[in-house]
């Protein structure tokens, strides 16, 4: 009766030191090459923007249960496999509405940035104030509370940053805080969850931004680059719209490209560009995209009318789910590269106006999170990051950021330093000598105790 008691503590013990399990049934999305998959099979998204309300009334749209289930039936209709969230709020727990998703086959790519807790362009200055601890705390407390979901298939470090050829400073910024998120990935997560970038299509320096997100040490490379693409307008064809010099441009890219947004509304949307995205001709280097956006905003571009609690579908809706059902994925890989190697860093110039390759350091107030975690987040109505803690006092050292620990399902993931891929991921294996201590520890009082 004893030695039970005892052993009853000691499986205690050990089962409060063991890390939160997976949630969900879908499979995790791995990079591979200049790709994504689930499994073996190649992973294309297909998708919307989904944020009701807007960036003017940010809401967490995964909390509406009610709302989000009504939703979900349209997604499935569409024939999705992907949204993409730009807010939400990191104090919440989102297990049913991520449940939700998952039972319904969707994937979540989310921005880990909020309005108040985000980089401030404005100038030099505030670029440089805004990247301090506070914001990071945020950032990292998202994938806190994301991580364990299956269906979370990527993280936004930025969207639309760079918006113009005038603030391109900015990717310094970026590109530490996408170095940072996949550092504090790899020292709390027991898998590997891509990060990346979502850019403006800024004509200057769009191809500027691809290069230097993918150039430099593993540790600061973007896992895949995306940017949102709106220069398909119908009618239009894959080499009207300029596509397929796109196409050309980034065909040597070793990281996988998406459209983080698509869907011009210049005219109506035919939605033709849809049978191009997933077509031979553009799945080598894409990997499909997410029409901008589900619900009508004072811009114009949903597919969905939101009165009163009660949904209507439009035209565009109609159009766009009759081009998902006509347009399958390509069979077999859709001939993507299984590697490839990072790009060389752009030149400074009029149009990128980016000294060198070095990065600011991780502020140092910040470096506890790795070790520790960065507890529960300011959700949406902190006070906001921009003017508030302590900011980058250095500049960091090539491979700063590396992983410290290595994924348990790295050697099967299928990915590589020279395949792209995210160094992500840390072991779930406990030392056996610490747990020796523990247990020995635990035996100890149970015997004091008895």
């Amino acid at each position: 009766m004893k030695s039970l008691v005892v052993f009853s503590i000691l499986g205690s013990a050990m089962g409060s030191m063991a890390p939160r399990a997976s949630q969900g049934n879908l499979t995790p999305i791995t990079v591979r090459g200049n790709a994504f998959f689930a499994g073996n099979e190649r992973f294309y998204i297909r998708g919307v923007a989904y944020q009701p309300g807007g960036a003017a009334d940010a809401k967490d749209p995964l909390l509406d249960l009610e709302s989000l289930e009504r939703d979900v039936a349209n997604f499935k209709e569409l024939g999705i496999n992907t949204i993409r969230i730009y807010t939400i709020d990191n104090s919440k727990n989102h297990d049913e509405g991520m449940k939700m998703l998952d039972d319904a086959g969707i994937y979540l790519a989310l921005d880990a940035n909020t309005p108040e807790y985000s980089l401030n362009r404005e100038n030099a200055e505030t670029l440089h104030r805004s990247y301090n601890d506070v914001y990071l705390q945020s950032v990292f407390a998202t994938i806190d509370a994301f991580k364990d979901y299956n269906n979370l298939l990527v993280l936004f470090s930025g969207n639309e940053v760079i918006n113009d050829r005038s603030n391109t400073n900015a990717a310094p910024y970026i590109k530490a805080v996408t170095r940072d998120m996949k550092q504090y990935i790899s020292n709390r997560a027991d898998r590997i969850i891509p990060v990346g970038y979502s850019a403006a299509d800024v004509s200057e320096n769009i191809e500027h931004q691809a290069l230097y997100f993918n150039c430099g040490s593993d540790d600061e490379r973007s896992d895949f680059f995306a940017f949102n693409d709106y220069s398909w307008c119908d009618p239009s064809s894959f080499q009207e719209s300029g596509w397929d010099q796109k196409v050309e441009t980034y065909s040597n890219y070793s990281k996988p490209i998406f459209l983080s947004e698509f869907g011009c509304i210049t005219n109506t949307r035919q939605w033709g560009e849809i049978a191009s995205l997933y077509h031979t001709n553009m799945t080598g280097v894409y990997s499909g995209g997410l029409a901008y956006e589900y619900t009508v905003e004072p811009n114009g571009y949903g597919i969905v009318e939101l009165n009163n609690g009660q949904i209507e579908t439009n035209a565009d809706y109609d159009r766009l789910k009759a081009a998902y059902e006509a347009t399958a994925n390509p069979s077999g890989d859709g001939g993507y590269r299984s590697s490839g190697s990072a790009s060389e860093c752009p030149a400074e110039s009029d149009e990128w106006e980016v000294e060198g390759t070095s990065l600011p350091a991780i502020p140092t107030a910040a470096s506890q999170y790795m070790k520790d975690g960065a507890g529960t987040g300011p959700g949406l109505d902190g006070t906001g990051s921009h003017f508030a803690g302590e900011t980058s006092e250095s500049t960091a050292t090539a491979g700063s950021g590396a992983a410290t620990r290595t994924p348990s399902g790295a050697a099967s993931s299928g990915s590589s330093s020279s395949s792209g891929s995210t160094g992500a991921a840390p072991s779930v294996d406990i030392p056996l000598r610490f747990m020796g201590m523990v247990a020995a520890g635990v035996l100890f009082g149970a015997a004091l105790l008895l």
